[in-house]
């Protein structure tokens, strides 16, 4: 068994360094061959993880948080597309993805019930999990400007990625509160934006606080924006929240975080397909990642990925 291990050094400010170390030694100790991949910056590191694919391993463990899952999601899933494997084929030959979640978010680790900051039970659960066969779940792929990315969990465009693209401009404070501190300062100027929505072929103009296309429940560490979301339904969650006051999408935010804004008037939920999206000067973000600028498509493809949990 070769286990490719991949570790960020810079993930999660500086507190992986060690935990890939860590994870390697652990699966060595189980009889496993690993291969330890490290990388100055995410363009490196996914180029090291595309290569130890090519050259071929057994198992790709990401560890860090959500951005590195998304590397491994797209190296992964990717690979299946190019090889030309449709939804549900060769499922048993694919290279399955392990996750030790040591991240700040851990959204996608969250949805997949795995252990959180708990390296030694996160590790075990990858062996456990490779001895089941692991589990196959949906993908979601953007194209816009003639390529495709993927995603395990959400694509945001709107208030929330605004606040994104703020927070990751600044270079303090670190962890959850910088997101949170940079959401009270979008929020002095934010207004509600004009979308133009094109879901499974209805199509419509909607003003919006923010619209996000989600696979997975959560966004932002907990904000548990879709929480009947289910990986592997063969469906994305379209999530909206039409326009509200400052005061009214203050209000919103919290019961987020215990999924009690669903009942709320300005927002709507329905599962979907395929979900084209355009709009004025708004950039995307998935898996907490920076996509780019609207417009995109975004659609799921049903068992894309094998994941060890």
């Amino acid at each position: 068994m070769l286990i490719a291990v991949a570790v960020n050094p810079r993930a999660s400010f500086g507190r992986a360094r060690h935990a890939g170390k860590e994870a390697a030694s652990h699966f060595r100790a189980a009889g496993a061959e690993v291969l330890l991949l490290c990388a100055d910056n995410y363009a490196g590191l996914a180029q090291a993880v595309e290569d130890a694919l090519e050259a071929g391993v057994d198992t790709l463990v990401m560890v860090g948080g959500d951005g590195m899952v998304h590397l491994g999601f797209n190296a992964l899933a990717g690979a299946a597309a190019r090889a030309g494997a449709g939804a549900g084929a060769g499922d048993g030959g694919r290279v399955p993805l392990g996750i030790i979640p040591t991240g700040t978010g851990n959204d996608t680790a969250r949805a997949l019930g795995l252990p959180l900051h708990n390296l030694p039970a996160a590790c075990e659960r990858v062996l456990e999990s490779l001895a089941d066969g692991g589990r196959m779940i949906d993908a979601g792929r953007i194209t816009a400007g003639g390529t495709s990315r993927w995603f395990a969990g959400v694509v945001s465009a709107g208030f929330d990625a605004a606040v994104n693209e703020r927070a990751n401009h600044w270079r303090w404070p670190r962890g959850k509160i910088r997101y949170q501190l940079a959401m009270l300062r979008e929020l002095a100027s934010f207004r509600a934006i004009n979308y133009t929505v094109t879901a499974d072929g209805v199509r419509w103009q909607q003003d919006a606080m923010l619209i996000s296309v989600a696979n997975g429940q959560s966004i932002g560490g907990g904000m548990r924006i879709v929480p009947e979301a289910v990986l592997d339904d063969g469906r994305l969650d379209l999530f909206i929240v039409s326009r509200l006051s400052r005061t009214g999408l203050l209000a919103v935010f919290p019961k987020v975080f215990a999924g009690k804004h669903v009942g709320h008037p300005a927002v709507q939920l329905r599962r979907v397909r395929t979900v084209e999206l355009a709009a004025s000067n708004i950039v995307a973000y998935a898996d907490g990642e920076r996509i780019g600028a609207l417009p995109m498509t975004i659609e799921v493809v049903p068992r894309a990925v094998c994941v060890l949990a």
